[in-house]
């Protein structure tokens, strides 16, 4: 008896050391006879913005799809910390704009990181928006002016940087240049003149519907399809894009623009076996996701394949799955 007891405290204690060791982050509370259950943190960004939004919808479509698995999000301020949050295993999954994302991978700057792709979420055409009633119809204009760029620590700054930066134009020198501190506060300074433009990325993206069902009503503002030459010239890897008529109130024509995907990564040693669980359940709630957000409507198996820089940076276990359904060979 005392020597059975011996055995469990040396369970018990190797148990507790293997969870520390993963930051308490993914968490096994079963017998072999019963079904794996998993607690998952997904990183997301600050209040008001699209990745809060899409996170948030994110972790309840795949908990309802799967009850084994909890993914649980967490504000944070953005892309820019959501990397080395994953690097350090304090995230399972975080959401990242696809310019820190090709920062990132690429080792501009830093060391290149060697975190995973589970999904693409979305494209994110950049656009600056406006009151209706503004004078400014051209970047060219809005030189000089007051400009919200967006949430500290989130990727729609470094998009606007590589847009600037593709026409000659300096984002800090050219412009007033405004950093949030909440993504959501953008339309208000925009409602109220505080700033003349709001930059920002994406369809259904919360700000620019704030702006847009405001009393002042919005415009928006893309590069000119010479400027959008002109910018990819420079930085080809931003791809042209298209917001759709109708993604935001009273927009009745499609506007084009350029930018890039963003996407949900993984720290670098989240277990195949459970990569492969979520690629499977996002796959199979592909059409409901679709229903219940629009932004979700590009999260699928084939935009994945399509948008990653490099077929190497999927998560292994996402690979697994996407072979056996003949989206990868």
């Amino acid at each position: 008896m005392r020597f059975a007891s011996i055995v469990l405290l040396a369970a018990a204690l190797l148990a507790s050391s293997a969870a520390a060791q993963t930051g308490g982050n993914v968490i096994s509370t079963t017998t072999p006879s019963q079904t794996m259950s998993h607690t998952i943190s997904l990183g997301t960004a600050t209040p008001g913005g699209g990745f809060p939004l899409y996170g948030n919808a994110f972790a309840q479509a795949m908990n309802a799809a799967d009850s084994s698995l909890t993914i649980v999000p967490r504000n944070t301020k953005g892309s820019n910390e959501n990397i080395p949050l994953l690097e350090r295993s304090e995230l399972d999954l975080a959401l990242v704009a696809g310019e820190p994302a090709y920062e990132a991978f690429a080792g501009i700057g830093r060391a290149p990181v060697r975190l995973k792709i589970l999904t693409a979420i979305y494209s994110n055409p950049g656009l600056f928006v406006v009151r209706a009633d503004s004078p400014y119809r051209t970047i060219a204009g809005l030189v000089g002016q007051p400009v919200a760029f967006g949430a500290k620590g989130s990727g729609l700054p470094i998009l606007a940087r590589y847009v600037l930066d593709g026409l000659g134009l300096r984002q800090d020198e050219d412009f007033k240049a405004i950093y949030l501190d909440r993504a959501g506060d953008g339309p208000a300074m925009v409602e109220d003149g505080r700033v003349a433009a709001l930059w920002g990325a994406g369809i259904g993206w919360p700000g620019f519907k704030a702006v847009a069902a405001s009393a002042s009503g919005a415009r928006f503002i893309a590069p000119s399809a010479e400027e959008i030459t002109r910018i990819r010239a420079k930085h080809a890897f931003l791809k042209p894009l298209l917001v759709p008529a109708g993604s935001y109130p009273n927009q009745s024509e499609p506007i084009a623009s350029l930018g890039s995907w963003s996407f949900v990564l993984t720290r670098e040693d989240l277990p195949d076996d459970i990569a492969y669980r979520l690629a499977k359940t996002l796959h199979g709630i592909e059409p409901a996701f679709c229903k219940q957000l629009a932004q979700a409507c590009e999260t699928t198996a084939a935009n994945t394949v399509a948008s990653a820089p490099r077929p190497e940076l999927i998560h292994p276990g996402v690979v697994k799955y996407f072979r056996e359904i003949g989206v990868m060979k």
